[in-house]
């Protein structure tokens, strides 16, 4: 289970990190409000899954999800290069992603 909330903390700090943009330097009230909620999720969500898991390798799998889907949805959605130097070190932190899950510990 908290390798499932963890996949949850990781995803919402995706949704943070692209709400942050259109708090426009934080001088937008709904959107820095949201913003926050989202960061405060994320964080709260991660304290959850650090329960049972060690934190170097949840706070590793939690930022990489971060990275990687942040930087995937900034392609798909808003245009970013899709170079492969940018694509290829995205694979190399999904592999990291999988090798700590498989090796990481529970």
């Amino acid at each position: 289970m908290a390798w499932v909330v963890l996949l949850l903390a990781g995803c919402v700090e995706v949704a943070w990190a692209l709400s942050i943009e259109p708090t426009r330097g934080f001088t937008r009230l709904l959107p820095t409000l949201l913003c926050i909620l989202l960061g405060v999720s994320a964080v709260y969500l991660l304290t959850v899954s650090l329960r049972t898991l060690p934190i170097g390798t949840a706070y590793a799998v939690f930022t990489g999800i971060g990275a990687v889907g942040t930087v995937t949805l900034g392609i798909v959605l808003r245009g970013d290069p899709a170079a492969p130097g940018r694509l290829i070190p995205i694979g190399l932190i999904v592999l990291g992603i999988i090798g700590l899950r498989i090796f990481g510990g529970d």
